[in-house]
């Protein structure tokens, strides 16, 4: 009951959020018309469409993407009829004839006689366009969904979810038809009001067509409304955890073989049988990833305070950049971060294919029998991942275990991002992936080329090259003292993957930020005068704003020839 209600209640917020806009003129076009037999029904073929697709969509596989698609469109060309018929009674006439004749009850509700099946109908068709934005709620429905496959629990949460928001559009329809009634009345405006509503499902219509539904709107600041659906599943006793388990299977597969480590770091090789009987995090990590060094310090936490009580942390090193094949590189960072729990070199991604994994960071919850009860994907939900913990060690009979952490305490590059103030996204600096270059010469691959600033100021998140530098896949290498990278960002804390010359040579660099030394807003790699070093590869922390965060101006100036940039990371 509290899973349904979680779902009902996540369902009603979905009114305060941008993805229900296209739905409402649907809805509207009803007022005026008997609630019972009209409005309701179709808000309820609404919810029940919703329930099923979801459903298939999120467990069926490809066929049940491709029949959502084809009714997609059956159901946009319904309900392009059923604007057109409002804009002219004289065309509803019309359109109506065949429909008629072949017995349609579509019709009906379109020309206006209306009853409890073709409502039905409106509704179900408005349930197969309706693409609401994922919150926490239906995030964690749809994540059971797709681990489960097709249920009555998870049907049933979703018709949950569905007649929630069928029931904030229903008290939304009811104030709404008495203000349309009061203008019919008082201004004799009702053929006016018709018209307007038939212009509005239209425009719903080609917003859909055009995908604005799942892209534009949905692309829209959601974080009044996820914040109200985190408070939900906060305030209610068990209310998160509960859709958890709710959304996990006993086993999300069993844990893979681990045989194609290229190298094991802190422990001899393990494997499977080995680790029977234990529970096990398994940890997907790069050293250059800020993501990833901000987890660390809660995933070495777990490890101190569990290792005595069954729990085995296991990092996997799969590297995104090719320095980081490098076993020394990774050996060093190793030990620079203290990490004392085995690190498996995934160097040829074999054991990240075999998990499916897709992202840095990517922790996986592994149970005393090998069976995957879990994951989580980035940073983030720390608490909830420790709780995951916990439970399965007393699942397998540990006992007596200390108080969870409440917080983890990390600075330099582990410090938590400000996410609040952070409007820049990681930037590659190689052609293969890079964005919002303004050069006027644009990248040259492969080859030194001479780059200039643009004349004019750059925009938010536009970088640029100053100087000579070679631009391969995944970096650009400086080939001249004095060669420059401006970027303009927003963020309390700028990082900059880097490496030295590549014969090894330390490289020296300024760095300035709106063209003065950094002096307090420094970051752990450089001093207040901006000066820095770069010895080795890997990510170097240039900008820690101590103030007010603003757009601001950084330029990196290499005092020597032969550094290599890779990457832009923010904080």
């Amino acid at each position: 009951m509290i899973l349904a209600l979680l779902a009902f209640l996540g369902g009603a917020l979905t009114i305060v959020s941008p993805c229900i806009l296209p739905v409402l003129p649907f809805v509207f076009a009803r007022t005026g018309r008997p609630f019972v037999r009209s409005t309701l029904p179709l808000l309820g073929g609404m919810a029940a469409t919703f329930a099923a697709v979801a459903t298939l969509a999120a467990a069926g596989g490809g066929w049940a993407v491709r029949a959502n698609a084809i009714g997609r469109a059956a159901a946009l060309a319904v309900l392009a009829v059923l604007a057109l018929t409002l804009l002219s009674r004289r065309l509803a006439d019309r359109v109506a004839r065949p429909f008629v004749a072949l017995g349609s009850r579509i019709t009906d509700a379109t020309s206006g006689t209306g009853d409890v099946v073709s409502s039905l109908v409106l509704g179900a068709a408005t349930g197969l366009l309706w693409a609401p934005c994922a919150g926490p709620v239906l995030g964690l429905i749809l994540a059971g969904a797709a681990i489960r496959g097709p249920s009555a629990g998870t049907t049933v949460l979703l018709a949950a979810y569905a007649l929630g928001a069928a029931t904030s559009l229903a008290l939304a329809t009811l104030a709404g038809g008495r203000v349309l009634a009061a203008l019919k009345g008082s201004l004799g405006a009702g053929e006016w009001v018709r018209r307007a509503l038939g212009a509005a499902v239209l425009a719903a219509v080609a917003a859909i067509a055009l995908g604005w539904d799942t892209g534009a709107l949905a692309s829209w600041s959601t974080r009044g409304t996820q914040r109200l659906e985190q408070s939900l599943l906060d305030a209610l006793p068990g209310g998160a955890p509960a859709l958890r388990a709710a959304g996990e299977l006993a086993g999300d597969g069993t844990l893979p073989s681990l045989d194609g480590a290229t190298l094991w770091l802190n422990s001899s090789p393990l494997t499977r049988d080995a680790l029977r009987g234990k529970v096990v995090l398994v940890d997907f990590w790069t050293y250059s990833c800020i993501n990833c060094l901000r987890a660390l310090p809660y995933v070495k936490a777990w490890d101190a305070r569990y290792r005595e009580h069954g729990l085995v942390v296991l990092g996997v090193h799969a590297p995104e950049f090719a320095f980081e094949k490098d076993a020394d590189n990774v050996r060093r960072a190793v030990a620079e971060l203290a990490i004392p729990y085995p690190v498996a070199l995934d160097n040829d991604f074999a054991i990240w294919r075999a998990f499916d994994n897709h992202s840095w960071p990517a922790h996986y919850f592994v149970d005393a029998l090998g069976r995957i009860r879990g994951h989580h994907f980035g940073e983030g939900e720390y608490a909830a991942s420790e709780q995951r913990i916990r439970a399965l060690l007393m699942e397998a009979g540990q006992r007596d275990l200390p108080p969870a952490i409440v917080e983890v305490e990390a600075d330099g590059v582990a410090r938590a991002a400000d996410f609040e103030r952070v409007a820049s996204p990681e930037t590659y600096i190689g052609y293969r992936r890079a964005e919002r270059f303004v050069s006027p010469s644009g990248l040259a691959r492969d080859t030194a080329q001479a780059y200039a600033l643009p004349a004019d100021p750059l925009a938010r998140n536009d970088w640029a090259l100053a100087g000579r530098f070679t631009v391969s896949k995944e970096r650009a290498v400086a080939e001249d003292a004095g060669a420059r990278i401006v970027f303009r960002f927003r963020a309390r804390d700028l990082h900059l993957v880097l490496g030295p010359a590549p014969d090894g040579r330390p490289v020296r660099f300024r760095v300035t930020i709106d063209g003065k030394p950094p002096a307090g807003d420094a970051g752990i790699d450089v001093d207040a005068s901006g000066e820095g070093v770069v010895r080795e590869q890997r990510l170097y922390q240039l900008i820690r704003q101590a103030g007010d965060v603003t757009d601001r101006t950084l330029s990196i100036e290499f005092l020597d020839a032969g550094a290599q940039a890779y990457a832009f990371t923010f904080g």
